[in-house]
């Protein structure tokens, strides 16, 4: 039996070898980087390395347009799977995902792919792809009472270069896994009575749970118009976020979910466009799942959003 037969995968899947974690974003995240996807429906299959545990797994992943699913582990020599993580050389503390060298490249060859032995091989059950939010486990504002001082945060759009988020980041001790991973900031989030928000004492802040799903900045201004003309929760003036209010929200620690943020937040909106460009060009983004501020264009790839409000 041989890799997909033993993963029961639909049509003819084939191996792209040329993919890697690094070009997963813009490919599949950007509603289709590469040419030859034409349809949400289509998948593609890579082998990558998961770096993030103690142990550096070898996988296989499923991708298509907005979709990603780790199918299966492959249990490759661990000296081997070693080697090629050291090989990356040094690499920043949100990059623990790699791509697979020509060594394991040859290893898979022959012992995963032309072969009928399937026991290197060990499926992996598929999860949700999607968030379904409970109660958000937080208390009321009333039973945490009035002792929490308040912090007032930048509010208005703004345009920075690095060593201005650098600044900004410390200024007031915002966590940022890369500029400033031991800040110390923390909000004091409480269940904002809807179940579809929380309010943040310390900011002021009233924020969604969850969000818009990945667009350009230009479609989700639009929704944010849209939404703000239903009046989501009871409120008209939803907002796109400062880049230090949503850097607000980061915690040092990952949550069950994978992302440094309250587990009350839906995962469904990983990284955020927040309210700030960058100089000379490009926007600003929060990313909860690798703990960082970052920029990029933000027409494609695009990226997800999650709005506030002031509390009066």
């Amino acid at each position: 039996m041989g890799l997909f037969e033993k993963l029961d995968l639909p049509g003819i899947p084939t191996i792209d070898w040329e993919m890697t974690p690094e070009y997963t974003f813009g490919t599949f995240e950007s509603w289709g980087g590469k040419e030859r996807i034409r349809s949400g429906k289509e998948r593609f299959y890579y082998f990558f390395i998961d770096a993030w545990g103690e142990t550096p797994r070898l996988c296989l992943m499923e991708r298509g347009i907005k979709h990603a699913r780790v199918v299966a582990e492959i249990l490759a020599p661990r000296e081997m799977v070693q080697r090629c993580v050291d090989r990356q050389g040094k690499v920043a503390l949100y990059e623990r995902t790699h791509g697979i060298d020509q060594e394991l490249r040859d290893w898979l060859q022959k012992n995963v792919i032309d072969t009928d032995d399937d026991s290197k091989i060990i499926p992996l059950e598929p999860e949700s792809t999607e968030d379904l939010l409970g109660p958000s486990g937080l208390p009321l504002a009333e039973e945490v009472g009035k002792n929490v001082v308040q912090v007032h945060l930048p509010d208005q759009p703004a345009e920075y270069i690095e060593e201005e988020v650098v600044a900004l980041v410390h200024e007031f001790d915002l966590v940022d896994h890369e500029r400033n991973p031991e800040g110390s900031f923390q909000g004091c989030l409480v269940d904002g009575g809807d179940g579809e928000t929380v309010v943040d004492l310390v900011t002021g802040l009233r924020w969604q749970r969850r969000g818009f799903d990945i667009m350009s900045n230009r479609m989700l201004r639009r929704e944010i118009d849209s939404l703000n003309r239903t009046g989501f929760a009871g409120h008209s003036d939803w907002r796109l976020p400062t880049l230090a209010e949503a850097l607000s929200l980061m915690q040092k620690d990952r949550n069950a979910k994978g992302q440094y943020v309250h587990q009350c937040f839906s995962a469904d909106q990983p990284f955020i466009f927040v309210d700030a460009t960058r100089r000379p060009g490009g926007y600003w983004f929060v990313d909860y799942k690798h703990g960082r501020a970052y920029w990029a264009s933000g027409t494609i790839p695009g990226g997800f959003g999650r709005l506030c409000r002031k509390e009066k």
